[in-house]
């Protein structure tokens, strides 16, 4: 299983992104932040309302340096065939990774063994492919685009203000915290 602080699983595998069929590895983006987005599965009820919000979001988390990959385990073909077929997830300009074996789902164990899909799991990787902050949960529980956008943020923040560190529901331009000592900027 995944652990925080340590390095993320790699990772090559085929994708769709931009009308092209491609092959990626998580190693082509050192230097960036990663959100990897696992889904159970396309043509499904919720998985196009958060892949939606994330193809919607999708400038905003670049501007932060990150980049976003969804993955589930349908292959590359049935992801082009959702991307034509629906106006949502047409919107779509990330890679969409094809884990067909469910290996990169079971590396980063969201597989469901006796149904060959994915549990819904976020992992947000730093730049040097440390995972920094993952969340996994019951597939009928949609996520936020904007929470990420947060960890993502703080995780920044973290590691740029050597020693200071967030609290709950912080969010840019808030007070953050010192270990051992109080509010910095006090209230």
């Amino acid at each position: 299983m995944v652990k925080i602080n340590e390095m993320a699983p790699e990772f090559t595998a085929k994708a769709f992104q931009a009308d092209e069929i491609k092959t990626l590895s998580l190693s082509d983006y050192k230097g960036k932040w990663v959100v990897l987005f696992f889904y159970p599965a396309d043509f499904t009820f919720i998985c196009p309302t958060e892949l939606g919000e994330m193809a919607d979001k999708y400038e905003e988390l670049k501007g932060l340096g990150a980049e976003v990959i969804s993955v589930s385990t349908d292959t590359e073909f049935v992801h082009k065939a959702w991307y034509d077929n629906s106006p949502t997830i047409g919107k779509i300009k990330f890679p969409m990774l094809a884990d067909p074996t469910g290996k990169v789902c079971r590396d980063y164990g969201t597989y469901i063994e006796d149904e060959g899909l994915s549990l819904r799991g976020t992992f947000v990787i730093d730049p040097q492919g440390v995972l920094k902050a993952y969340e996994i949960h019951d597939n009928s529980i949609g996520r936020s685009a904007d929470e990420i956008i947060r960890k993502i943020q703080a995780a920044k923040f973290v590691e740029e203000h050597n020693g200071e560190v967030c609290p709950m529901n912080w969010k840019p331009g808030e007070k953050t915290l010192k270990p051992g000592l109080d509010l910095v900027g006090k209230i």
